[in-house]
């Protein structure tokens, strides 16, 4: 099958497991390329995580391996060694999250890959700097949440206990961080041919995310102000309860708050000297926030989302990730649609969020059985 979308004529190996790896592999598959998903005998480990309902085939692996052709090798073995450098000499991208010293094991370190394919682009996805005095430690979500700050950050808001957040977010966000890194460097080699020798670390990329906003005042030297934005580490930051329910409310502009307080009856509090501005408001959010969570259950959900959107205040239900699939704006918008698999049968398909002129080609290949195409790219390559 051809591919199309941007990347339609870009080959890439991707030689990584479990999530950070194959997702952002799955990003750049969606955009067209050609990513050949090279796995040993016993399967990527996500293939293994229930449910399934087939082996092998689980739920998570029915979305984040579409798009790809999956290949059996056993690098360890000449013939399959021999192989895989074949492959790469087609490649214009090698992205690996195995650790640097079991891929020099397998010959399969830059300079090795480099040798058959000057201008590869090699992405070494790692849990830790090579360079730093962590390399080559191994690393998952729950070690970089931790690592990074994560962790530490939500005792800010859990009475000083520290938690991780129920999601595997440092490995998806890093992810997108690394299909960012391979996309900078296809650019780069569109335009004078090099290519590139690229390195993502978890522990810098996740640590340098929850920086953004919480650096803060020490950004300068010596500090000018405190350590964390700190409208969004008050415990009263949360969502907000009505008369029926909760929903996510955030009065932003000096109007916004003003309008909420006179609704609720006690337009003294917009006129409160701490609460005049935006800077007074993010240095006094806590009580600020607690007065919002007094006024809000004196109506109901769909009293305050009315009156929010009316007056343009950004507003949202609580939605349960679990209903997701049945919610109206979802729904419209397309998030999930329904495919059928050749063996697994009928599944949900999540798409992508980007929208573009050029359109995105979606669903091209269902994800693939464990060493579906081992076949196929052995045809392809003999015939090179």
């Amino acid at each position: 099958m051809t591919q199309a979308g941007q990347l339609a004529g870009v080959r890439i190996v991707d030689l990584t497991s479990v999530v950070m790896g194959p997702m952002a592999t799955r990003l750049l598959a969606d955009m067209g390329a050609d990513v050949i998903k090279i796995e040993s005998e016993a399967g990527d480990l996500l293939r293994t995580y229930p449910p399934s309902r087939n082996p092998l085939m689980s739920g998570m692996t029915m979305n984040i391996d579409r798009n790809k052709r999956s290949v059996v090798l056993d690098l360890k073995a000449d013939d399959d060694a021999a192989l895989m450098k074949k492959l790469l000499a087609t490649a214009d991208v090698f992205v690996t999250n195995m650790r640097p010293a079991a891929l020099a094991r397998l010959g399969l370190d830059y300079d090795a890959v480099a040798a058959v394919r000057s201008n590869i682009i090699y992405c070494a996805a790692n849990g830790f700097d090579s360079q730093g005095p962590w390399a080559g430690r191994p690393a998952y979500d729950d070690v970089i949440q931790a690592m990074s700050g994560l962790t530490h950050m939500l005792g800010w808001t859990n009475g000083g206990e520290p938690a991780f957040v129920p999601s595997i977010m440092a490995d998806k966000t890093c992810a997108m961080q690394l299909a960012i890194a391979i996309l900078g460097s296809l650019y780069k080699r569109a335009m004078t041919g090099e290519g590139d020798h690229v390195e993502i670390s978890m522990a810098e990329a996740m640590a340098a995310f929850n920086l953004v906003e919480h650096l803060s005042g020490h950004t300068f030297e010596p500090p000018e102000g405190d350590f964390s934005y700190n409208r969004v580490r008050t415990p009263n930051r949360r969502p907000r309860p009505t008369a029926d329910g909760w929903i996510a409310m955030l009065p932003y502009s000096d109007d916004n708050w003003r309008k909420v307080f006179t609704l609720a009856g006690r337009p003294e509090i917009a006129d409160d000297p701490r609460f005049q501005n935006r800077p007074d408001r993010v240095t006094n959010a806590e009580p600020l926030y607690a007065y919002l969570n007094e006024v809000t259950p004196m109506f109901t959900s769909a009293v305050w989302l009315d009156f929010c959107t009316e007056h343009s205040i950004p507003a949202a239900p609580i939605t349960d990730l679990s209903k997701l699939r049945d919610d109206p704006y979802f729904t419209e918008v397309g998030l999930l649609r329904d495919e059928v698999h050749p063996t697994e049968g009928p599944y949900k398909v999540v798409r992508d969020a980007i929208r573009s002129n050029h359109s995105l080609p979606g669903l091209m290949r269902h994800a693939p059985r464990l060493g579906q195409h081992t076949d196929e790219i052995r045809a392809e390559l003999a015939g090179d």
